[in-house]
């Protein structure tokens, strides 16, 4: 517990408050204010350090680009490998584990020690691991790295420690699970063909003993060569030379047959009485042609041959084969039962599969009841119990990446009644259909902890879609999802020619979310400059969506001082609506040039019915002016208590009231400063000097400009959707034409502020690979890193030129188009373009004289400044509906370096104050005479929650490059903190931690950071996360109670926390892998079954690849790496007390044990001495009177 005293005066404990020479805070001018009368401010701060360390939780998703599958079935454990080097480890919802293998080499093959807690990884780097997963965080006891052969196969029999491993040479070796210790038994190539084979039979692809007989080892090598290999004659039963190259087999559980998939697309039946031939040979998709012959087919690249006791006929299930003659086919599975030939459409590229069988024992009656099917961008199971093999209900969230996320959102600690009504309600537009039996992957136990609060978490997608998920206790199952593009009218089919052909993939896709959970009211921004409404109902209602068109744009004259700015606002009709011509349809063949007005969708005017759920209410679009389409929206809030919506963009602001659906204020950026410009810039238009090509150097001498350079960041375009830089894109208004070049109309297609948003380029898709240098000193600007990361997908204003160069050919391309862009625009022009890049509604005090808090917007900018605007809103219900709310800008303006990303509020204590909002009341209800529908408000105003720390409050804002308190109203600057020189901030929010508050912060360079507020002292700075692709920067987001997430692929969100209480309590929250469980029984096959079967012959394995029959491996062939994953590596591992502690008690607890040892060696000696005299006494005696001839 610290106190601190602060005397209003300007002063700074944490940095100088004006560095680098320009104003870091000040009145509307921008000079310093004058300081309020000296009054000390008691705040008590409880965070500490030690309160904060990070930590993964859990990964939800289907594993990116997955590579391996494997099932233990008497655990009921499911782990899938990836080609980034991840494991996932499945069980019953709630058991759910990530493991990483340090290296990143891609998984494999995957292997359980079946029903013992462990499992083997097989990597691309010719490694294997063994890892433990007897503890919630599996880790790995043992590697051993081959040297000189590359893996290609493993195999590990049940209820054996011994493991075979084939290599890309063809050789065979045998590696002991215990001690990761090859064996010297090694089955050679050479040895297990024939002599008079002139060809290499190529790399192993299939090992497996046989059912009937373990001393028996079947062999399958690419080429189409099979060996039965006799391990105790170390010699071969038979040899196969089949035409077709192999690609995998499978033993019918007697151990007389096996089956083989081949590249030709057929299956071989192979009879052991027989091998000279095969039994059958069969092509299940290839139809006889009329010559007689086969037609083509894709090869079978795994079988899986199952028998069934109810059934004569056996389960034959296969990936592949279908003809070549089918284009467009998706893949498929396909299950053979008898006669009976289903084929399974499936939406993905099938990578592996699995049938699921009740015993683990190869030699016993299968009995297969499920098919795991893994794919590249899902996983399903299949019932094969069932005549019409439904799949089964996936209880993980493996849809996330349904269409590609492109925003995300996370609230904890939300009210308890929102995620029953949304699960209630999205209930009823589930899928049917699927199995009724239970989930098969039911391994693990997992149970609820004690310290669980409602959290949520909602995406938004490229095709407009939202997903509200819960989150609660490091679970996530789907809630609700919601559809935007419903709102809109679908293009007309025969709407073709040139405006069709460039029309975006995704026009709908979800660019940002606002939503307040306790009035549940959600607002969605796409990337068509469209903000949509939502209001929540449990009924369906029919009604027509209102549509307001807002022309926000920047009409700058030649030359404009600020006493001009302040007398031509341009603010609208207090009804709302402009003057304005009427807009031609859009999506009609009008000429780019020609749009003028026209909003980029058209959102439907009739009466539409609307289900239970979220229902649209009001629809605001930015127009496209003079041939030009409307810039994104960079910014975005909503109060439900004001019943108002604040939306910025690269041009302007704009203040609409969705109670009386009327646009309130609508001015550009540079207008809402009036006389108040800190800069007080002369402005060009970019309309004129349009020939001049003097350069960017024209100003380059100007004292503002330079100072202007020194207080911005230097920024670019589009990082977690704002428009932070104004001076890499400019906002024209004018039409983009080049001289001379028919290909004007096409330049003009979008705006330099508003890349296209393709699928193949959205943001979940981006995978970038950056160099060392880069992550580990991380990026100097958003400029420097967008030109690492747009250099897979840049953005040009040339259709036919999207390419890949840097941001230096970029700019000079730009400059290139005379008619597109003004080369003569200064850099105090190019600022002119000032993005509104934060909002915030909030009861503040606007100027230094008022007395009571007002409702304000706050409005941060991408050159460090913050405009408060007051707002005057009827108190009365009814007056609120009907009367006009007037909004006013006044020209307060605070000062910050780099772009402001975050605005937040405490009062004098120090706690933080809430937006006021409206309690949800359904609009669509019945009627009730008893109790009538009234708006209930609930107020956080900063002078009722503080009666004894006066009046006043405390305002937070966290620019990209640092952070300041301020004291309202006075503004005085409290406190200041430069977070960053050589990186800037990502993400940063004000969030509740351990009862208290603090401000949380991203950095591109990787780093997490949490201040302390007031203060902002540093209590958390890690090295956590490198900034390698824009997905990182698009969705990582904070949230209460020391909680983070991002998408760390296109298929998976990955939580964390950076709460040291969280991290303590992980292991609690986790669920268990390994459950002890007795390892079912072999079946007794019975007298007769015995004698004419052949009963299945064990044999002894250690006799034969022990290190006493078969000597050791050398040395050089593989390298023995033990692990620090054991228990005993984790205590060794330990730091601190604790860990002090453990090594103390284990030392103590061997110290006694060997002591123990030692006294009851010593007695045995003592008693052996006894007897050995007793002995030498009898025989003393007995020879005492004997002569010496009588010996």
């Amino acid at each position: 517990m610290k106190k601190f005293r602060k005397v209003l005066d300007g002063l700074t404990t944490s940095s100088p408050v004006n560095p680098g020479g320009s104003p870091a805070c000040g009145s509307a001018a921008g000079t310093p204010g004058t300081a309020p009368t000296p009054r000390e401010l008691e705040i008590q701060e409880t965070l500490m350090s030690e309160h904060f360390q990070i930590c993964k939780t859990v990964r939800h998703g289907v594993p990116y680009q997955p590579t391996a599958l494997a099932f233990d079935p008497v655990q009921k454990i499911l782990a899938i490998g990836s080609r980034s080097g991840g494991v996932r480890l499945l069980g019953r919802p709630g058991v759910d584990c990530h493991c990483q293998h340090e290296s990143g080499a891609a998984v494999l093959q995957l292997q359980f020690l079946i029903n013992e807690g462990a499992l083997v990884t097989a990597c691309a780097d010719d490694t294997l691991h063994l890892w433990n997963l007897r503890q919630r965080r599996p880790a790995i006891l043992h590697s051993l790295k081959f040297n000189r052969e590359r893996i290609t196969f493993c195999h590990l029999p049940f209820q054996s420690k011994w493991l075979y491993v084939g290599t890309e040479r063809g050789n065979t070796h045998i590696v002991n699970i215990e001690s990761f210790v090859l064996s010297g038994y090694v089955i050679m190539w050479n040895k297990a063909i024939e002599l008079s084979t002139k060809t290499h039979p190529g790399p192993v692809v299939h090992l497996s003993d046989s059912p009937k007989d373990e001393g028996k080892l079947l062999i399958g090598f690419e080429s189409g060569t099979i060996v039965m290999w006799d391990l105790r004659a170390k010699r071969a039963d038979f040899r196969i030379y089949y035409d077709e190259a192999i690609h995998s087999a499978s033993w019918h559980h007697e151990g007389r047959q096996f089956m083989c998939s081949h590249s030709d697309g057929s299956l071989s039946l192979w009879n052991l009485r027989n091998t000279a031939k095969p039994f059958q040979v069969t092509f299940p998709h290839g139809k006889t042609q009329r010559d007689g012959r086969k037609e083509s087919c894709k090869p079978i690249l795994k079988v899986e041959y199952k028998t069934s006791r109810n059934s004569s006929e056996a389960f034959v299930v296969f990936s592949g084969g279908l003809s070549y003659d089918k284009a467009g086919r998706r893949p498929t599975l396909t299950i053979m039962h008898g006669k009976a030939i289903t084929v399974l459409e499936m939406d993905y590229p099938i990578v592996d599969f699995l049938v699921l069988c009740e015993t683990p024992y190869l030699n016993e009656v299968q009995e297969p009841y499920a098919v795991v099917v893994l794919l590249e961008k899902d996983f399903v199971v299949v019932d094969l119990t069932q005549s019409n093999f439904p799949i089964f209900e996936n209880p993980y969230p493996m849809d996330i990446h349904e269409s590609p996320v492109t925003c995300t959102a996370y609230f904890a600690d939300c009210p308890p009644d929102i995620i029953p009504v949304l699960y209630s309600i999205g209930a009823k537009h589930k899928k049917t259909g699927y199995s009724h039996k239970e989930w098969p992957v039911s391994g693990g136990t997992w149970t609820v902890g004690s310290q669980t609060y409602p959290e949520i978490i909602i995406t938004g997608h490229a095709d407009g879609s939202i997903k509200f998920w819960d989150a609660t206790a490091i679970t996530l199952q789907m809630l609700y999802k919601l559809k935007t593009s419903k709102v809109f009218e679908k293009p007309k089919g025969g709407d073709v020619g040139r405006n069709a052909e460039l029309a975006e993939e995704d026009p709908y896709a979800v660019q940002m979310i606002s939503w307040c959970p306790q009035s549940r009211i959600f607002c969605v921004v796409g990337i068509s400059a469209h903000v949509i409404l939502y209001r929540f109902s449990k009924h369906d209602a029919n009604t027509t969506i209102t549509s307001l068109e807002v022309r926000l744009q920047c009409e700058i004259e030649d030359v404009i001082s600020p006493s001009d700015a302040e007398n031509t606002p341009c603010f609208s009709d207090p009804s709302g609506h402009s003057p304005q011509p009427q807009p031609p349809s859009p999506r009609s063949n009008t000429p780019d040039s020609m749009r003028d007005s026209i909003p980029c969708l058209k959102v439907k005017d009739r009466m539409i019915r609307m289900p239970p759920g979220y229902q649209a209410e009001l629809v605001v679009q930015l127009l496209w002016i003079d041939g030009e389409p409307p810039q994104q929206i960079t910014s975005l809030d909503l109060n439900s208590a004001y019943g108002l919506l604040a939306l910025g963009n690269c041009n302007g602001l704009a203040v609409v009231d969705y109670l009386q659906k009327t646009i309130l204020l609508c001015m550009s950026t540079l207008e809402l400063y009036g006389s108040a410009d800190p800069f007080q810039r002369l402005t060009r238009s970019p309309r004129k000097n349009r020939q001049s090509t003097s350069g960017l150097t024209e100003l380059s001498d100007n004292q503002v400009s330079l100072d202007l350079e020194r207080s911005k960041s230097p920024t670019s375009d589009h990082v977690n959707g704002h428009c932070t830089s104004p001076t890499s894109q400019p906002c024209l208004t004018g039409r983009a034409r080049v001289p001379g070049g028919p290909e004007g109309p096409r330049l003009a297609r979008r705006g330099p502020g508003r890349p296209p948003f393709r699928k193949a380029q959205s943001a979940a898709c981006m995978e970038v690979s950056l160099p060392v240098s880069s992550l580990t000193e991380g990026y100097p600007s958003r400029r420097a890193m967008l030109q690492q990361l747009h250099g897979v997908s840049m953005y040009s204003h040339d259709e036919q030129h999207i390419t890949t160069y840097s941001w230096s050919e970029r700019e000079s391309r730009e400059n290139s188009f005379s008619r597109s862009r003004s080369s003569s625009v200064s850099s105090i022009d190019r600022e002119t373009k000032e993005a509104v890049t934060t909002l915030q509604f909030a009861e503040s005090y606007v100027r230094k004289s008022d007395t009571l808090p007002t409702p304000c917007l706050w409005v941060g900018t991408s050159l460090g400044l913050v405009l408060i605007i007051p707002m005057s809103i009827p108190t009365d219900e009814q007056e609120r509906l009907e009367d006009p709310v007037t909004v006013a800008p006044t020209g307060t303006v605070l000062m910050l370096k780099g772009s402001v990303l975050r605005i937040g509020f405490l009062d004098c204590g120090g706690v933080l104050i809430n937006s006021p909002y409206e309690v949800w009341r359904d609009q669509h209800a019945p009627d009730d005479p008893d109790r009538p529908r009234k708006r209930k408000l609930v107020n956080f105003s900063p002078s009722s929650s503080q009666e004894a720390s006066g009046d006043g409050h405390l305002a937070v804002v966290c620019s990209e490059r640092q952070a300041k308190v301020f004291f309202m109203p006075s503004q005085a600057c409290l406190y200041v903190h430069n977070i960053t020189e050589s990186s800037f901030v990502l993400r940063a929010d004000v969030v509740s931690v351990y009862n208290s508050v603090c401000l949380a912060c991203f950095c591109a360079n990787g780093h997490i950071m949490t201040l302390s507020l007031p203060s902002l002292r540093p209590l958390l700075d890690v090295s956590y996360l490198p900034l390698t692709d824009m997905r990182i920067a698009r969705t990582f987001c904070f949230t209460n109670g020391g909680q983070a997430l991002y998408l760390c692929s296109p298929t998976e969100i990955q939580r964390i926390t950076y709460s040291q209480e969280m991290c303590d309590n992980l292991q609690e929250m986790l669920g268990e892998l390994f459950t002890p469980i007795e390892t079912p029984e072999a079946q007794n096959r019975g007298f007769l079954k015995g004698f004419f079967g052949g009963n299945a012959q064990t044999f002894d394995r250690e006799e034969l690849f022990g290190e006493a029959a078969a000597g050791k491996a050398s040395r050089s062939l593989a390298q023995h790496i033990p692990g620090q994953g054991g228990m005993e590596g984790m205590k060794a591992a330990a730091g601190g007390v604790v860990g002090e502690l453990a090594r103390a008690r284990i030392a103590l607890d061997e110290r006694g044990q060997r002591l123990g040892e030692l006294e009851e060696r010593t007695a045995l000696m003592m008693t052996s001495a006894e007897t050995f005299s007793k002995h030498a006494h009898e025989l003393m005696l007995k020879c005492k009177d004997k002569k010496w001839y009588q010996f």
